[in-house]
């Protein structure tokens, strides 16, 4: 019996987001926290995005792509998210006890540089964003497509959250970081 790419992508995401809850309680105190207005901001493109991608509504078709090619398709986008998982969380190991699922400045917070932090700013984000393209490759529907879109949006208006107040309170540092590193695709942008 072989396994499909839907289980085994469901597997990795099941996976990842059970070691992201263990690990969550882990991190240090945090000392500056975003009001839940901005939180709300990207907060609400992630969720109706992942509801689209994960809970696959129905009315919504699926995108067209030749019959033949669609287990090839699925497999590519089971791939991503393995690659795509595995990097977020090698960013999500890297930054220890910084990390934090809310725009927060942690006690002792530093600019991370090394690791992934050397390849893109954001590789959590770089690294999801691969995994939820590979989730949406496998999926071919309309739904899943406009869930990657409001998903997409979401994490960009995070990262410019998070952008703003860390160049607040590292100043010049930040910001020789920002010229050096590239957001989430690297020597891209």
């Amino acid at each position: 019996m072989m396994i499909a790419p839907a289980t085994t992508i469901a597997t990795l995401w099941g996976v990842w987001l059970f070691g992201w809850l263990i690990t969550a309680r882990a991190t240090a105190k945090s000392v500056v926290e975003q009001p839940g207005s901005s939180r709300l901001a990207h907060s609400l493109f992630m969720l109706i995005g992942a509801l689209l991608l994960f809970f696959r509504p129905s009315g919504l078709g699926g995108l067209m792509h030749p019959p033949l090619s669609k287990a090839w398709i699925s497999w590519a986008g089971a791939a991503l998210v393995a690659i795509g998982l595995g990097f977020a969380g090698w960013a999500r190991f890297h930054l220890g006890r910084l990390w934090s699922g809310r725009v927060t400045l942690k006690e002792d917070h530093a600019i991370i540089r090394s690791g992934p932090y050397g390849i893109v700013r954001h590789p959590i984000y770089t690294g999801l964003m691969m995994a939820l393209v590979g989730t949406t490759l496998a999926q071919s529907t309309v739904a899943a497509l406009a869930g990657l879109v409001l998903i997409v949006i979401g994490l960009l208006i995070k990262i410019r959250q998070e952008e703003r107040l860390l160049t607040d309170h590292f100043g010049a540092g930040y910001e020789a970081y920002r010229a050096d590193v590239r957001a989430l695709i690297p020597y891209v942008w």
